[in-house]
């Protein structure tokens, strides 16, 4: 395996911190602990590259701890985001532009998480493929508890350390491994763990790569998977080989300090047309899609049952929760063209994903969206306080100009009946 050296000298370069903070800029992204936002940066950029560019080439540089928020997940968890500082994601950034061409090649077609040119949809794809085109009877939806909380620093740098013999690129990515997280004004070092954010996918992505990827290759060659970060789904043939598999996974995961939750890992059966019967589990997500027995159109014009993904309903809490958080009811001094500004980039965006596979399963959700706009109606105007009213204005508003919100262009309207 190729080894690549004199890196640090790529990565200090001006031009190179300068393209790295044309990307932080345009991903934007809350401040770290110094509160220093991206436009504060921008605003003294000169100053800020030629700082950063200093520190590096002595090698000097040192991170600042990343802020730690928690981010409600929608099984009701917590997921630990770690927020660097502006500097520290130029930096970071500088770093993954230069590595990443390096890694890369050497991944696995079905691991799709943090890859350019690597999608969830096509994760998604991949899993119902290996599910409809091959007849393969039975999934395992993993779930690796805390996977970025465990990560081994010494295995990651080790992994790193295979390609990468910089010695001042291998100590960089050790200082922010190790710079650790603020979290309510107290300093936390960390021994394991990644936060997420900043370099961390790639590292994570090159740890699981090892950890499952490089395994699934070498020891079950022939069964199919996909795997989207820590989110991961196997196609097996029968119960044995699922149970087989599940242990040896077990082994595996242990060896690098990491632990199949099979309280939460399913074995799913696939049921469809063809295959039939009664099994404790018939569906599983994956990547905010359920995949389940469906009614669709074959290419004869034929309905049949196909296992087949479509939005989720853990999604569709999750986004009414989101709409609700709007609170358009407290918005009643904004115009229809300023609701439409302010949400329109967030449901074309929901529309984007929710949409590629089976997307009336989406239309709900969207309906839902023009019922709140109903009672922002209402809020708004004292003539059209009654539901039916309101309803007709919208309506009547929508079938004009179908262009004021996202949804509306599919043909999702208020009734104006």
């Amino acid at each position: 395996m190729k080894k690549w050296y004199s890196l640090i000298d790529k990565i200090y370069r001006k031009e190179s911190l300068e393209l790295a903070f044309k990307r932080v800029k345009r991903n934007n992204g809350a401040p770290g602990i110094d509160g220093e936002t991206v436009w504060d940066f921008a605003d003294k950029i000169e100053l800020n590259i030629e700082f950063l560019h200093e520190r590096l080439k002595t090698n000097g540089y040192v991170p600042s701890p990343a802020r730690r928020v928690e981010i409600e997940k929608p099984d009701g968890g917590t997921r630990l985001l770690g927020i660097p500082t502006v500097k520290d994601r130029v930096v970071q950034q500088a770093i993954v532009n230069i590595i990443e061409p390096i890694f890369d090649p050497t991944f696995h077609p079905s691991s799709y998480g943090y890859r350019p040119k690597h999608s969830q949809h096509q994760a998604v794809a991949k899993a119902e493929r290996f599910m409809n085109k091959y007849g393969l009877e039975h999934v395992v939806d993993m779930d690796l508890s805390k996977c970025f909380d465990t990560l081994d620093h010494e295995i990651i740098m080790e992994a790193v350390s295979e390609q990468i013999s910089d010695g001042r690129v291998l100590d960089l990515i050790k200082k922010f491994l190790k710079s650790g997280v603020m979290h309510r004004d107290n300093f936390c070092q960390i021994e394991v763990g990644s936060p997420q954010g900043g370099i961390s996918p790639i590292l994570a992505n090159l740890f699981l790569h090892y950890a499952f990827d490089d395994f699934m290759v070498k020891e079950f060659s022939l069964i199919p998977w996909a795997r989207y970060a820590d989110d991961g789904v196997t196609h097996c043939v029968s119960i044995k080989q699922v149970k087989y598999l599940l242990r040896r996974l077990q082994e595996r995961f242990a060896m690098f300090g990491l632990e199949l939750n099979l309280d939460k890992t399913r074995i799913v059966y696939c049921k469809d047309k063809d295959r039939k019967g009664n099994h404790e589990h018939t569906s599983f997500d994956f990547l905010g899609y359920t995949f389940r027995p469906r009614q669709a159109k074959d290419r004869y014009g034929k309905f049949s049952t196909n296992f087949l993904p479509a939005m989720g309903e853990k999604a569709k809490k999750a986004i009414r929760k989101e709409i609700r958080g709007w609170k358009l009811q407290l918005k009643s001094d904004k115009s229809l063209n300023d609701v439409a500004n302010m949400f329109n980039k967030q449901i074309q965006g929901w529309i984007n994903y929710y949409t590629y596979f089976y997307k009336s399963e989406f239309y709900d959700v969207l309906r839902y969206i023009n019922n709140r706009l109903v009672e922002w109606v209402r809020r708004k105007y004292k003539k059209r306080k009654a539901r039916r009213r309101a309803e007709h204005w919208l309506g009547e508003i929508a079938k004009r100009d179908r262009k004021r919100f996202a949804h509306w262009k599919l043909g999702i309207l208020p009734a104006a009946g």
